[in-house]
Order: C-alpha cells, then structure tokens, then sequence
C-alpha cells in the first residue's frame, strides 16, 4: 500500500494501527482566506507572546522554522523536527486519547491539519493547524520539555479508559466538528456543547485516562512556568488563543502551583479557564508525571488493577510476576483476602513475553478467553517461580507426572503436565496440562480430556494497562471515526471573496504588483461589507506605501465595520496597531 503521505524513518517506525490516523496534508486546500487567518493570528501572538511566552517558544519557532506569513507544510517542518529527533503527521480532527498518546510515546507530533474559520480567529475547540503548529511544535525544540512529551506518552498511552471516557471523546469531537462547520444551527452547537458539558459532570470515579488527561491539559495545552506571581506560557492552548493567552495574564485568573492535585482538577473545553497551575521548571513537570504513574494499575497491578480492566470493558494488559502478560477483554477476577487468584478473558486473547508474542499463543489459540490461576501453592511458601529443577521435581511438577495443584484460595488444578515454558532466566512461565481440570471450591471452571490447559505461572499481578503487550497480536486497524469533518460547500460570493484575499496575497509577496489595490477595496466595500480581515491587511500595504490618504479610506471603513459588528472590534484595532506598531519599529 503506496503511503499518500511523505515517511521518514521515525514514522517508518510506527505500528500499522497508529499509521491509520494519518492522512495527506492537502496543502492546496488552504485557501487565501486561510493563510490569511494563519498570518494575522501569528503576527500578533509573535508580537504579544514575545513579551509573556517561555523563552523557549521564540527560540522554538526559529528552530522549527515555522513561517509567520504561511502555514506550514508537514513536510518542510519534518525536515527540520527531524534535527531534534522529532517528526510531525497530519490527522482529521480530535483523535482517540490513547492513540494520541501513543504517537508522543514515539516522538511523533499530531497535528490536525485543518484551520479555523475567520469566525473563530481566537479560540476554536477543535483541534487546528494554528494550535498544533503554532501552540506545540514550537515549545519541542526544548530538550527537557520533549522528553517530558516522549514519556508522557509513553505513560498516557498504557492509562486505562473507561466506557464513559470514550463517550466523552465522541462528544467533544462532535462539538468541535460542528463549531468549526459553516451554517451550523446556534441551537445544535448549544445541544452539543450541553451534552459535553453533561458527561464531564455524571458522578463516577475518574478513570485513568480522565486523570491523566487532566495532567495534560493543565500542562501540555493549559500550562504556565516560572512563579504564580510571574508566570510565562507554555501551554499550546494558550500560545494559540490569541484571547486566552492576553485573558490567562490577568489577576482574573487563580494561578496555582502544579502538583498531582492537578490531575483532580476538572476543565470546560467550551469556557476560558478560572484557574491555572505554575510549574516552576519543565524538569518538576517529570517528577508530578512519575508521581502519578506511581498510582496507576500500570505500576500497582493487583486487584485493584483487574478490576479496572473488567470496568472498562476494553482490551488491556495483565502482566504476572514472571513477566508472561496476557492480552484480551477482562471478564472475570476471583479474590482471596485481597488478592486476585484467578483470573479470566472473554474472546480472542493472547500471551507474550517482554511485549512479544508467545509462540502458538496467539488469537488463533486462544480465540474464546483464556483464564488462569495467579498465586502461591497453599500451605508452601516457595513459590512455583521461584522453585529450582529440583524442587519442582519434588512437588511433581514434572514432565508425564499427575498432579493436583491447590491454589490458596481455594483454586485447584490437576492433569497431567505436559511440558513446561521457560523465560530466558530459566524461570518457569507457563505450565501445559493434559487432562485437566480447574475448579474454585466445588465449582469447575475448566475442565479438558485431550485439548491441552496452559497455566500462566505468577506469584502476583505485577502490572495491568490498556492495551496489547504486542500490538501484531491483533488488528487494531478499526479505527472508523464515526464522524468526518465537514469540508464547506462554497459558494459564488464566497469564491469572490477568495481571489480578493488571494490578490492582496500575491501582490504583497511580489507574484503579482498589477493589481488594483484600490479596485480590491472598493470591491470588498459593496460585496463583503462585514468582512474585516482583508481591509487590514490592505491598510497594511497602504502604510507601507506611505498612500496615507488612502490608509484613511480604509480606517473609516474599518470604523464602520466595528459599528456594525462590536464583536470583532477589538480585532480590528489589534490588527490596526500591530500595523502601526511594526512600521515605528521598521
């Protein structure tokens, strides 16, 4: 299959099912009305951020060379990510969380290519070039702040969801699909913003992935550095929001120090944000990261971690004190003072060894669950891994041998062994019976004359996580976003407004000086009389070309326009003033 994107050897190195989210930048889609959004949000976030952003970001945005006066490409920026062992992939929109994460986990930034209308020039919730390119890339060139990236990933990606997780994620990108759509009713956008709203607030405990997710908004996208009283951005949310990033600098907004309470604290993707979390340097930001995967199941394992894995009804990881890891749906978990001592799948479920496949065990094997005694023999302190060839012989855990092998807790298993598997410390991981059966007090769970039992041998859960131990064990290529974004019809008048963007665009790059400057105002004036962007950007040539009288046609006109429409007037003196501001300056 013929990528339609351009590799390179960090993505070559993606799994298949992280390369399904990928699509083709289409750069010649961007249309002048775009590039025109991108050059006026970049001009004055350079212009306001060089005062209150990270030092990092100017520095970062010269590394990465990403351009004030065009969107970039993804492949001119991996040309220069690649210097700082990064890459960049283009992908439709919000993605699932896991995945997301999983990217990072392999240096690999997502950017949803799209970007937002001139309606939402200061804020879109969906994710867009002008956040992505704009708000994160720059903040990587960063060497301390990149790992911090790379192991939240690594970490974010093993977090365990829950089925009301996965709601969320559909409904917040639901939203984001139709804000960003042209001609979407003011009432379903409200009805979607109400349903987000709905579901972040139903009472349940917090999954991992919602607590993580938490730690990422208030870092990655939400983040400030430095001390509460003299904080600098360095959240991609806030460098992209031309409103948020000048509103974020106000005694309006608490500004906290960031520990793990962070992970606790709640956000409105739809609202600017009340409070915001301090982390005094970008290595602190590590040591929260790793304080909180100290909680996760991925650490603890136990009972405790099963049972997350049952509740969230999707494919995750167990992985024993052996290190033998059993992959599939968890359905089932019989405890014993605290302890889990059996444990069970449902459907397709593989094993595997330091995240490899267990020859033969794979879904082919394994294809209607697998279940598993975990624990010590009753009444004998050695455990089974911990035994030596001679002690094994001594219980009978030998080749040919009958036995009957009782659990503490209560489980039984006897068959005859058939072989044993080995790690290549030479420790015991998997028991083959023939012959068996499996019971829990007077209950069989399992029971077999020539099909062959496996027992997975674990003193303990060392660890649960989401996910496979081996993403080759099973096609996750699934990934149908039930929702595309909508690409807008666009009509004549819309086509005429266009070419006037795209006129003043190539007569201030020098492709084409013939054109009427005047003749494109007056134009604008009768035809797009609410339009305001492009009489700024004809204001700007006008100074430049020290025609002040003209320059004046165009303010008053811009007056006007702020009459007509209050909303967007102080976008028209900001953009008026990084005019003025630039020729004082020049």
């Amino acid at each position: 299959m013929e990528t339609a994107y351009k590799s390179n050897p960090l993505l070559d190195k993606l799994p298949k099912h992280l390369k399904q989210f990928i699509k083709p930048q289409d750069y010649d889609e961007y249309t002048p009305v775009n590039q025109a959004v991108w050059r006026y949000v970049m001009r004055k976030n350079v212009d306001y951020l060089s005062k209150v952003a990270h030092e990092s970001y100017l520095e970062g945005l010269k590394k990465t060379g990403i351009s004030i006066d065009e969107i970039p490409s993804m492949y001119g920026m991996n040309r220069i990510l690649k210097d700082i062992g990064w890459a960049a992939v283009a992908v439709d929109g919000f993605i699932p969380p896991n995945a997301f994460m999983e990217f990072q986990a392999y240096n690999v930034l997502v950017i949803a290519s799209d970007i937002r209308q001139l309606e939402n020039i200061e804020y879109t919730p969906a994710p867009d070039i002008i956040h992505e390119g704009a708000g994160h890339a720059p903040i990587i060139a960063n060497p301390e702040y990149a790992e911090y990236l790379r192991r939240f990933g690594e970490i974010g990606c093993k977090a365990i969801s829950s089925a009301r997780d996965h709601e969320i994620y559909e409904a917040v990108r639901h939203l984001s699909i139709i804000k960003e759509a042209e001609g979407t009713p003011a009432s379903e956008i409200e009805a979607a913003e109400k349903r987000v709203a709905e579901l972040q607030q139903q009472e349940g405990d917090n999954s991992e992935m919602a607590l993580i997710r938490n730690l990422h908004w208030w870092t990655v996208e939400y983040g400030l550095i430095g001390t509460p009283e003299n904080p600098r951005i360095y959240g991609a949310g806030l460098l992209s929001s031309i409103g948020e990033s000048t509103w974020c600098m106000t005694d309006k907004v608490r500004k906290l120090p960031y520990t793990l309470e962070a992970a606790y604290q709640e956000f409105d993707i739809t609202k600017p944000q009340p409070q915001l979390f301090v982390t005094p340097d970008f290595a602190h930001l590590s040591q929260v990261l790793e304080e909180f995967a100290n909680t996760m199941a991925l650490r603890k394992g136990g009972l405790n971690g099963i049972e997350k894995l049952i509740h969230s009804k999707a494919l995750g990881t167990v992985e024993l004190s052996t290190g033998i890891q059993i992959s599939g749906i968890f359905n089932k978990v019989i405890a014993h003072e605290g302890q889990p001592v059996y444990i069970q799948t449902q459907g397709e479920t593989a094993l595997a060894y330091r995240d490899k496949e267990l020859v033969g065990h794979g879904i082919e094997k394994h294809r209607d669950g697998f279940g598993t005694p975990v624990g010590k023999l009753k009444g004998i302190n050695l455990a089974i891994e911990d035994m030596s060839p001679r002690d094994l012989k001594a219980y009978n855990i030998y080749e040919g041998e009958q036995v009957a092998l009782e659990f503490e807790g209560a489980i039984s298993v006897s068959g005859t062994i058939v072989t044993g598997t080995r790690n290549l410390q030479g420790k015991i991981i998997m028991i083959s019976l023939r012959n068996c059966k499996v019971a829990h007090e007077d209950i069989t769970i399992f029971e077999s004359k020539e099909e062959i039992y496996n027992l997975a041998v674990g003193k303990s859960v060392a660890s649960a996580y989401s996910g496979p131990a081996d993403v080759n064990s099973f096609d996750l290529i699934t990934h149908v976003p039930s929702e595309k974004t909508i690409k807008s019809k666009i009509s004549p008048q819309r086509r005429h407004l266009e070419d006037l963007y795209r006129q003043v665009r190539e007569f201030r790059s020098g492709k084409n000086r013939t054109i009427s400057r005047h003749k494109v105002f007056e134009e604008i004036k009768f035809h797009h009389p609410e339009d305001w962007l492009l009489s700024v950007e004809l204001y700007e040539l006008a100074r430049l070309n020290g025609d002040s009288d003209f320059a004046g046609e165009i303010l008053q006109h811009l007056h006007e326009v702020k009459l007509e429409r209050p909303k967007v007037g102080h976008l028209i003196d900001d953009g008026i003033e990084l005019v003025d501001n630039a020729l004082i300056h020049h």
